[in-house]
């Protein structure tokens, strides 16, 4: 669902107070974090949804890695996780299903958590994903508007998947781009968030299905404004090309309309507009740092392989919310 409908239904919620909810739907922030002992929080998190693969162990990674993703994006540890499944059981082989959830059994163990049961139902349009548990001491929980003017911005993914993605369903991409968004799709954020936790990460958020773009507004909180150099933005080989040949996607489009007022676009150029809009399956962390610790995160994260990006700064808040240069 597009960011202005979601929006506008949950602000028609009820509010609730409860002291141990720590994190709740108000703040826009990737999970729930209630408070069960002094030591103890439990993060929450759902997703799920269609495929955008034809792989169906290849599908069943990528909806486990992108659920799992928002309790590392809180600075926690997965404990456990349900499957979510809606399958066809009378027009699609029931093999393709055993396919998707040992794609997913696989990336839960893989992050050390436990697959503890799940619910299916009937439809015609197969998806799946996960209900996903956490845990965090209440007082390393990391949102995604702690940021303070002067941070460093780190994304640790590159951008263009789903401009990928769709081109390639379309024959439109070589096979090298597809298995680079792939390879980056199924990759855990786990490692990401590991060498985070040691460098004073102040927010962090997990780009997905709003965008660098939109997931970025959400972490100035009409606090701060986020200056971003295009040149340094990480872009999956092809992506660009892609975007500007105007292979565009729903999803993009729902994003601009949602989002563009509060962005100033100081560059001049309709691709790489398109590429920051784009909706993300299982993107990297978006993460800021205090500017001390810059050079020595990013170090770490070449020592262990994860091609992070230093691609701007949050300052103090402008006429708008992002200033792309």
């Amino acid at each position: 669902m597009g960011p202005g409908s979601l929006s506008e239904i949950l602000g028609g919620l009820p509010k609730q107070f409860d002291a141990n909810l720590l994190v709740g739907y108000d703040s826009s922030d990737d999970a729930a974090v209630y408070q069960v002992s002094p030591d103890v929080a439990v993060i929450q998190t759902t997703d799920f949804f269609p495929s955008m693969v034809k792989d169906p162990y290849i599908f069943g990674q990528i909806s486990a890695t992108n659920a799992l993703s928002d309790v590392y994006s809180m600075g926690g540890k997965v404990i456990t996780a349900l499957n979510i499944v809606a399958y066809p059981d009378n027009s699609q082989s029931l093999e393709n299903l055993a396919e998707i959830l040992r794609g997913g059994a696989e990336k839960v163990l893989e992050a050390g958590g436990v697959l503890a049961g799940g619910h299916t139902i009937r439809q015609s349009t197969p998806l799946y994903g996960l209900a996903v548990a956490g845990i965090v001491h209440p007082d390393k929980i990391i949102t995604n508007n702690g940021a303070k003017a002067g941070d460093a911005i780190i994304a640790t993914k590159k951008l263009g998947v789903g401009i990928v993605t769709t081109a390639h369903n379309k024959g439109l991409i070589d096979e090298k781009a597809f298995d680079e968004a792939i390879e980056s799709m199924t990759t855990l954020n786990k490692y990401a968030a590991e060498v985070m936790l040691d460098y004073q990460a102040t927010a962090c958020t997990d780009i997905t299905g709003f965008g660098i773009l939109g997931h970025l507004i959400e972490m100035c909180d009409d606090q701060l404004t986020a200056e971003i150099i295009a040149d340094k933005i990480p872009i999956i080989e092809g992506a660009y090309q892609a975007a500007k040949e105007n292979l565009t996607t729903g999803g993009a489009k729902r994003n601009r309309g949602h989002y563009a007022k509060d962005i100033d676009f100081q560059i001049k150029d309709a691709a790489m507009e398109e590429v920051l809009f784009d909706p993300q399956t299982s993107g990297g962390l978006l993460i800021t740092v205090p500017e001390e610790k810059l050079e020595a995160i990013l170090a770490a994260y070449k020592e262990k392989s994860i091609q992070a990006a230093h691609i701007g700064y949050m300052v103090d808040k402008k006429d708008k919310s992002i200033v792309v240069k």
